[in-house]
């Protein structure tokens, strides 16, 4: 087949030769890259367009699914969500378990590809990409589920790579007793649901009605009046953390306290009691009461949400922490708090999966701390920010990284610098 010939459902039988970042896999056509979902390297499949025809023949690059297994790799399984597997058409698997069909073993095998292409490319070479480490959960592990409900009051995930609602029968990542409600949902409003279940076990439901979001848009002076939001308390490292039932906190069950551990083994010994500390994107506080176990006795913790804030303040009352509601790369730039004593102190940063970028990465630098723990969700915004800790003299000394989301491409990276 042509790139003439190529348009929108045509069929190509590709050879699949690696991992990409985001879940998809590679193939060529005719010298042309296709990304192809549902394959496994070293696998011959047949894969059906998904772009308008308008769009193929310009693109540098084509994406598929693959509708067929024509060749299987010996690491491919039944998948773990039957309802995701590549027997079913295209348009009604649902997203969020892009791995589900491949061993789990080798699931970690390509992650640790991913980032370790990730730091080849963007944070200038020479650093090797740790095994991806195991949990010992690798299903039911969503503690947090986001289902959506469509216009005719369809409830489910959206399709994969898409914005398109797709019942189903069960939600096997889940939590069982999230599954349970899942199944049971009935009259719901269109929009989505979160469901969320904490370290109590009781699963809480909270609705964000598609009608509220358009009526913001519109500018409305008034909209619907919503609860207070539900506090829910989550368990980490012995302590407890109050916060919203809907903010944020880690999906897996073993994952604050994996990563607290984490923080803890790569800052042991570098914390200095005298120095102050800074806690960025810190949430509802994880990572402060981490410093502190370490020793740190002048944490700052700088946090965007203001009701996120409050919580780290309430929960880290005990610590003396000093919470402060701001952007970070605000917060740095103004001064906000005494910054001079960070030099010789830690830094940690967690920031969303864009990364915490070049300015804040410049900021962080210049204040000289003794060390930095970078704790990512994404390897590519990772890599490039440490790039840019590179060229300012701060060297990656130890990384670690999680299968925190089996079944799914993500993962989670630890990073200890230091210059």
């Amino acid at each position: 087949m042509t790139d003439s010939d190529a348009s929108e459902g045509a069929l190509l039988d590709l050879d699949v030769t690696a991992i990409a970042h985001g879940g998809v896999f590679v193939a060529r056509h005719e010298g042309r890259v296709v990304f192809v979902s549902d394959a496994i390297p070293g696998e011959r499949v047949r894969a059906r367009l998904d772009r308008p025809s308008a769009d193929v023949d310009t693109r540098s690059f084509w994406r598929a699914e693959t509708v067929e297994v024509l060749d299987a790799s010996p690491h491919r399984r039944a998948h773990v969500w039957a309802e995701a597997d590549v027997s079913r058409a295209p348009g009604q698997r649902p997203g969020g378990a892009d791995l589900g069909h491949i061993e789990i073993g080798h699931q970690r095998v390509l992650k640790r590809r991913v980032l370790q292409e990730a730091l080849d490319r963007f944070a200038g070479g020479g650093i090797e990409a740790p095994e991806v480490e195991a949990t010992g959960v690798d299903e039911h592990w969503r503690t947090r589920v986001t289902l959506h409900v469509d216009d005719e009051g369809r409830v489910g995930p959206f399709a994969a790579r898409s914005h398109r609602v797709v019942p189903v029968a069960q939600h096997v990542l889940a939590r069982p007793a999230i599954d349970a409600v899942a199944r049971g949902l009935r009259g719901i409003p269109e929009g989505r649901v979160e469901l969320i279940e904490p370290a109590d076990g009781e699963v809480r439901q909270v609705l964000h009605p598609e009608a509220d979001r358009r009526a913001r848009g519109r500018g409305a002076r008034r909209t619907p009046r919503r609860p207070a939001p539900q506090t829910i308390v989550e368990q980490a490292a012995g302590r407890s953390f109050a916060l919203d039932a809907d903010g944020f906190w880690q999906i897996h069950p073993a994952a604050a306290d994996l990563l607290d551990g984490a923080v803890a083994e790569l800052l042991d010994g570098v914390v200095d009691p005298s120095a102050a500390h800074l806690d960025l994107y810190g949430g509802v506080g994880l990572f402060s009461a981490t410093l502190a176990r370490l020793g740190a006795r002048r944490i700052t913790t700088v946090e965007s949400s203001p009701r996120a804030i409050r919580h780290a303040a309430e929960n880290l009352r005990d610590l003396g922490v000093q919470a402060v509601t701001a952007r970070v790369d605000r917060f740095l730039k103004a001064g906000e708090a005494d910054l001079g004593d960070v030099a010789g102190g830690a830094v940690v940063l967690d920031p969303p999966r864009s990364g915490a970028g070049r300015a804040v990465v410049e900021d962080v630098v210049a204040l000289e701390p003794a060390a930095v723990a970078y704790v990512a969700c994404d390897p590519v915004a990772l890599a490039r920010d440490l790039a840019t800790f590179r060229a300012h003299g701060y060297e990656p000394r130890r990384m670690r990284a999680f299968d925190l989301f089996p079944h799914s491409h993500h993962l989670e990276t630890v990073a200890l610098l230091t210059r």
